[in-house]
């Protein structure tokens, strides 16, 4: 069941119809198995924020744990709707799926676990914003539950290089047609130094016998962040680190690492 809490968004309406396909084709994509571990440990129910179209969430209600799902894009959540109908009714049971916005999502609900998977974060441009999403975390943790989320941990040398040059980054079989070959093209337009932002640009072209027979594309823009203005953002929404790492296998948090990766609770008062 889908909630309507907020008037439709149609923002990802493209990437929308390939994103469940894409992201099973991406080989480096390691977060599932550590959220799902999360899931068990605090034995649920769980509150994913900006959970697309249930790539994590699915997973978790299949191990039979309630989680309770946020997103404020309509095309990602009719997705999720779709996927879950293919769900037997003991998962179906399991899932609620509210629309609304990170920033200003608000339920009677508390949680042992909050979650925040793969990198929504990034899409909070401002700190107001950063503040606002964390603060919703925060507003729905028990008063010993867990916030967990991600973001990639930024490589400078790849932020401000390449713009302009289209890179292939992904590439699948359409699962009804073998014939069809799908490929994600990714072009970055432009970076905003002061702003911590990048524009992008997704480019969707299909072939078939190995002809491009249609293209579409869709714009992208993600923030990043640094270690310290992390922990200013933690401090002013009320949250203290339980645990930092580097990596989906628990690397330290250092030069080696790809990823930022936190475990919080609410701050003592």
């Amino acid at each position: 069941m889908i909630l309507r809490m907020i008037p439709a968004i149609d923002s990802y309406k493209i990437s929308a119809k390939y994103y469940d396909d894409a992201y099973t084709a991406k080989q480096d994509l390691h977060d599932l198995p550590f959220y799902l571990d999360l899931a068990r440990q605090t034995g649920g129910p769980v509150l994913e924020l900006a959970c697309g179209t249930g790539r994590i969430l699915l997973p978790i209600a299949r191990q039979g744990i309630a989680i309770h799902g946020v997103d404020n894009s309509a095309p990602m959540l009719d997705v999720l709707q779709k996927n879950l109908k293919r769900e037997p009714k003991d998962v179906r049971e399991l899932v609620s799926i509210m629309q609304g916005d990170l920033r200003h999502f608000r339920s009677h609900r508390s949680y042992p676990l909050v979650i925040i998977p793969f990198r929504p974060m990034q899409h909070m441009y401002t700190v107001e914003d950063q503040i606002k999403a964390l603060k919703t975390a925060a507003y729905h943790l028990d008063p010993d539950g867990l916030l967990a989320f991600d973001v990639f941990y930024p490589k400078h040398d790849r932020l401000f290089s390449g713009i302009g040059v289209e890179e292939l980054e992904l590439e699948w079989t359409a699962k009804a047609e073998p014939s069809t070959i799908m490929r994600r093209y990714f072009r970055k337009e432009a970076v905003d130094k002061i702003a911590q932002t990048f524009t992008a640009t997704f480019m969707y072209r299909t072939y078939r016998d190995g002809k491009l027979i249609s293209e579409e594309s869709e714009p992208l823009k993600m923030s990043w962040y640094t270690y310290p203005h992390l922990r200013a953002l933690f401090m002013l929404a009320g949250l203290e680190i339980v645990e930092e790492y580097g990596s989906f296998a628990k690397a330290p948090l250092d030069n080696h690492a790809g990823q930022m990766i936190f475990l919080l609770k609410k701050g003592s008062e």
